[in-house]
């Protein structure tokens, strides 16, 4: 048996066997069944998770699932505003960080009493004490910035590779083009023997050195072109690392936009909720002390209406009292 083998475990969606470091972290699913069925965001508990059938309109998972089957729809939670409070006033998340860590801080993104000081530097978020959502929020942030990072990387090097070959195509043909020509022999006029040696040695002294000027490469008129081509390569190439850089800033300034943006619709929910729940608390106040004056008036009228019928009883024996010598 060999022991050196990797263990395998299965999918818990297509029972296939894979390396344990190859399955999710929360349902145990392999990169096929995870790219088939896309991450969603709960309705209720705001956590992420994966859905188990194609084409499911369902946000809400399955631990939710079971607390709406058995407690019914739940409220916000009094400390972080989620609608995940199935019993009592808190959610469980918020529960069990009160219970394990104290009462709750202000969040230093949010600005609401929802984070939980774990009195641990390392898990602090960029030296931040933050709640759940605003960790979430930065997480997902920091790693778009990530992959936007490394999408602009893979186009700079794309562009690289890209120059270097036409830089290689350019170096090959100047080499061509410098190769020496040589004289087709065929195509020299024979002159006649019979024009004596002074016209072989006129021959000799003009004929290959015109050839030569005709057809040399390293003439003045080629050395003047390859220079312009050189110098327009040149000015391209500045022109496109130029172009780069100006697209690499322009989409820093979108990813710093959209980060103040999502921080700035953070806020005035978290205003916006605040609001709400304390005007709901001044109603519950006001209807309170209305119930309570009610009450009183009640009550005052109950007294007022029973010291009338005792004056009136009096007031009846006293004029019974009066009548009675006279009769006699």
């Amino acid at each position: 048996m060999n022991t050196s083998a990797p263990m395998l475990f299965a999918c818990s969606k297509c029972f296939a066997r894979h390396p344990f470091e190859e399955l999710s972290s929360g349902q145990q699913l392999c990169k096929e069944c995870r790219g088939a069925f896309p991450v969603v965001k709960c309705t209720y508990c705001r956590s992420e998770f994966q859905q188990t059938t194609k084409g499911s309109t369902s946000t809400i998972c399955k631990k939710c699932e079971q607390n709406v089957k058995a407690f019914g729809k739940p409220t916000a939670c009094e400390y972080c505003n989620i609608i995940a409070a199935f019993i009592g006033n808190k959610c469980q998340r918020c529960t069990n960080s009160e219970i394990k860590y104290g009462p709750p801080v202000n969040c230093e993104q949010c600005k609401q009493k929802c984070a939980f000081d774990r009195q641990d530097d390392d898990k602090k978020v960029d030296g931040k004490l933050l709640c759940w959502l605003c960790t979430l929020s930065f997480k997902r942030a920091l790693a778009k910035t990530k992959q936007g990072d490394a999408e602009r990387r893979a186009h700079l090097k794309m562009t690289q590779m890209r120059q270097a070959k036409e830089k290689h195509k350019e170096g090959k043909l100047r080499g061509h083009n410098k190769r020496p020509h040589r004289l087709d022999v065929t195509k020299i006029p024979v002159a006649d023997s019979d024009n004596g040696p002074s016209n072989k040695i006129a021959r000799n002294n003009a004929g290959p050195g015109l050839v030569r000027g005709e057809l040399d490469p390293n003439s003045s008129d080629h050395v003047v072109a390859m220079t312009q081509l050189k110098e327009q390569i040149a000015s391209l190439q500045k022109q496109l690392s130029n172009k780069d850089s100006q697209l690499l800033g322009k989409d820093k300034m979108i990813t710093e936009l959209k980060a103040k943006h999502f921080t700035t619709e953070n806020e005035l929910r978290n205003k916006m909720n605040a609001a709400q729940k304390q005007h709901d608390d001044k109603c519950q106040q006001l209807n309170s002390k209305i119930q309570s004056l009610l009450k009183e008036i009640a009550s005052l009228s109950k007294i007022n209406k029973r010291d009338r019928l005792s004056i009136a009883r009096e007031n009846a024996n006293s004029g019974s009292g009066t009548d009675s010598p006279s009769t006699q």
